[in-house]
């Protein structure tokens, strides 16, 4: 069973589906709407995951990647492959119970998932399925409230920019291995300083975004968010004279947490 888990990408499974939860709690969907929501981002993560692995068994195999159960061969492909399915098939009632219009949502955000891992991963337009499947997760959440609301134009936007950037960073430790078998994403396309660049980039904006836009007001933790951001930038040009590798990779984590943070904390101004 871990082995099986190992497969389904666990760490950004595991924090998206808490983000999916936090913003869910913290916009009101109450108790038995932020379960509804977790389970349902679950799932679809899960499903994700595994046919990210399943697909791409032949490639971490050639390149040895000792972190992938396939390409290690400790589980069978068939089991992966009818995990990621029945993952994908939890997902659409798990999905429509917050409504059909907020299951709709999440469902085309799941869709795009395995969209990039079926065709978009290897071509300039990369990042599109991280822009609409993040930017759709607070309508996931929001359209599960009483009314059916969409979310602010900024929660859209700050999520968009949140999954670009997490595209850009996880590209970064893989992108030897992915040239190699002729993976050609944005990142890899731009190279590994062009692909740090971008994560901090895109990053930086959504910690901009999401500190001044909602309400037209500032919030001391929105504040406190940006301080934060600054901090990280400052430590990481330190950390860069020794080497510019840990320096941008630590910064980038840095921010990206802080953005999470406050993203979250700002759950109650989603509409």
């Amino acid at each position: 069973m871990l082995t099986v888990l190992r497969a389904a990408h666990p760490g950004p499974t595991a924090v998206v589906t808490a983000a999916g939860c936090a913003l869910a709690a913290a916009a009101g969907r109450g108790v038995a709407g932020t379960v509804l929501v977790g389970a349902a981002v679950l799932a679809g993560q899960l499903s994700i995951g595994w046919s990210n692995d399943w697909l791409d068994r032949r490639r971490d195999r050639a390149v040895g990647r000792a972190d992938k159960p396939l390409a290690e061969q400790a589980v069978a492909p068939r089991t992966i492959a009818v995990a990621a399915g029945t993952a994908l098939v939890l997902c659409v009632p798990l999905s429509l119970a917050s409504g059909v219009a907020a299951g709709l949502v999440h469902l085309v955000a799941v869709a795009f998932g395995w969209l990039y891992n079926l065709w978009l991963k290897a071509g300039p337009f990369s990042p599109l399925p991280f822009a609409v499947a993040f930017g759709l997760l607070p309508a996931f959440v929001t359209l599960g409230l009483p009314g059916e609301p969409w979310p602010a134009w900024w929660a859209t936007v700050a999520g968009a920019l949140l999954g670009m950037g997490a595209h850009f960073a996880n590209v970064v430790p893989d992108l030897p291995g992915d040239l190699a078998l002729g993976v050609r994403g944005l990142p890899q396309r731009l190279g590994p300083t062009g692909a740090r660049v971008g994560a901090a980039a895109l990053l930086v904006a959504a910690s901009l975004v999401i500190a001044l836009a909602p309400g037209g007001r500032t919030a001391p933790l929105a504040v406190a968010g940006l301080g934060a951001v600054a901090l990280a930038l400052a430590g990481g040009a330190l950390m860069a004279r020794r080497s510019v590798r840990r320096a941008a990779f630590a910064v980038t984590l840095a921010v990206a947490a802080v953005d999470l943070v406050v993203f979250v904390a700002q759950g109650s101004r989603l509409v």
